[in-house]
Parts: structure tokens; C-alpha cells; sequence
């Protein structure tokens, strides 16, 4: 690691600690040259999936389209961002356990549904409405009442 005072290329590490419950490494380094100290951050690049659309498309994934998207569900719903941000990480958690390169965007789609299905069942039906293009109520009615007969059944 280069010195960002002097930038020297031979440091050597003094400590190392976790932090942020272990997903991260805090070193604190010394330059060799010129005696300064600094403080550096190691967290592990986890890659996700990339994601192929129904038209054919690839494209990278996007942790923030993923939020934004669920956030649109649950807008005025009774829930926290802690738990969105939970969900969030479940969904990544398992995109990455697939170990796949590439995974269809419909996955995600139903990953999210089920996150939504648990944190709230109005902002489930929201986004399950929008996903699945429900063309009448009769779509929502359907959609409500499985969710009803899921819950009863838990």
C-alpha cells in the first residue's frame, strides 16, 4: 500500500481489527520512509449477478433500482428502513448464493415479492400488481386471497 503523505510504496501494518460486525478489517499502517501512520478499511467485493431482462438484455445489477423499487411498494406503509435495508441484503445474500454469473431478472422480481410478502401484504399486492401486469380485479382479488390463505395457513 502506498503512503498517502510521502507515497512510498512499503508500509507494514501495526494492527488489525474488525469492525461493522466483522465485515470489515480496520488496519492501522505505518510508512516505512517517513514514519506517518494511517488508518485503512478492507471489506471483501462480493460480485453480483448479472442480470438478463425479459427483452434479452444484460445489464449490471443495481442495489439501488432494487431499493427504489421496493421502496415505491412500500411508500406510506408501516415499515422501517432497517427492514428494507434487511430485505435488501436477504435478496443480494441469496442472488449471490446462486453462484451463477447470470440470472434472469424474474428472479429477482420473485425474490423481492417474497421479502414484500413478510415485511407487508398491502405493499406485496402493490408490487406484485405492477410485476405480474394485472389487467382487473379480478387479478387482485385472486392475488389477495391466496395471500389470505398463505397467512392462515402460517
Amino acid at each position: 500500500m502506498h503512503c498517502p503523505f510521502c507515497s512510498a510504496d512499503d508500509t507494514k501494518v501495526i494492527d488489525s481489527r474488525l469492525v461493522a460486525d466483522g465485515d470489515q478489517v480496520r488496519r492501522r499502517r505505518e510508512c516505512t520512509a517517513c514514519g506517518e501512520r494511517f488508518t485503512t478499511f478492507e471489506t471483501a467485493e462480493l460480485v453480483l449477478p448479472r442480470i438478463i431482462k425479459s427483452d434479452g438484455v444484460r445489464q449490471p445489477f443495481d442495489e439501488n433500482k432494487l431499493r427504489s423499487g421496493m421502496m415505491h411498494s412500500l411508500q406510506k406503509r408501516p415499515v422501517s428502513i432497517e427492514q428494507i435495508d434487511a430485505a435488501v441484503h436477504r435478496i443480494m445474500h441469496r442472488l449471490r448464493a446462486t453462484g451463477e454469473r447470470e440470472v434472469k431478472a424474474r428472479l429477482v422480481g420473485e425474490l423481492v415479492m417474497d421479502e414484500l410478502k413478510t415485511l407487508d401484504s398491502v405493499a406485496y399486492v402493490r408490487f406484485a400488481s405492477v410485476y405480474r401486469s394485472f389487467q382487473d380485479i379480478s387479478e387482485f382479488r385472486t392475488e389477495i386471497e391466496k395471500l389470505e390463505r398463505d397467512n392462515r395457513e402460517s
